[in-house]
């Protein structure tokens, strides 16, 4: 099953006061996403395996995302998952096709969604980078919006009837996040520097 708008927008109008009672989330920096006007890819970290959800109902417009490939071993969960634009990754695997599909997502004008970390964090602190969206962004000349989601308890994790604050940075754009002839250093750096755009935004007074 491809892609449905209907489903999608469906889904959102469904989840987003379910998702408000049980998460209550604010927004901080929404006018940010109205700074690109063509495809791009949205960073975030990652917190729990609500994060998906909590975007897709806080964002103004359909996110693709990445899922690991046991999710849609389930053939029900597998096309809703489809229908949703997610999908599926072999993690631990240099996983060419999804690469490609990834690539062709933000350079046709649609907006994809990933999480930097790879992982979720169990503590609630930011982990490690990997280096894939840097090197994708710069691949596919692809803006990057970097969000941050946070839980307002001490531990920053998201808890039930807790709020949850999704914080929205300013566009890094392609002359700051090319990477000249995938050079070791540069990746690194950049992905060092995305990274720290998503950690400021933990620091922002909502």
């Amino acid at each position: 099953m491809r892609f449905s708008s209907i489903f999608y927008k469906t889904c959102v109008l469904l989840l987003k006061p379910i998702v408000k009672i049980f998460f209550p989330y604010e927004i901080k920096g929404k006018e940010n996403a109205d700074k690109i006007s063509g495809g791009y890819i949205l960073c975030s970290n990652h917190l729990s395996a609500w994060d998906p959800i909590l975007l897709m109902v806080a964002h103004p417009r359909p996110v693709y995302f990445m899922a690991k490939s046991e999710l849609f071993k389930n053939k029900i969960l597998g096309r809703i998952l489809y229908a949703l634009g997610t999908f599926p990754v072999k993690r631990g695997k240099g996983d060419g096709e999804a690469i490609k599909h990834a690539a062709e997502i933000s350079t046709s004008g649609n907006i994809l969604g990933i999480f930097i970390e790879g992982t979720r964090s169990k503590t609630g602190e930011f982990l490690r980078p990997r280096s894939g969206v840097a090197l994708l962004a710069s691949e596919t000349e692809s803006p990057i919006l970097p969000v941050c989601i946070t839980g307002s308890s001490k531990d920053n994790k998201i808890h039930i009837f807790k709020r949850t604050f999704i914080v929205y940075g300013d566009p890094i754009v392609q002359g700051k996040i090319s990477i000249d002839n995938n050079a070791r250093k540069e990746i690194k750096e950049r992905t060092h520097e995305i990274m720290e755009s998503i950690k400021d935004l933990r620091r922002v007074e909502i």
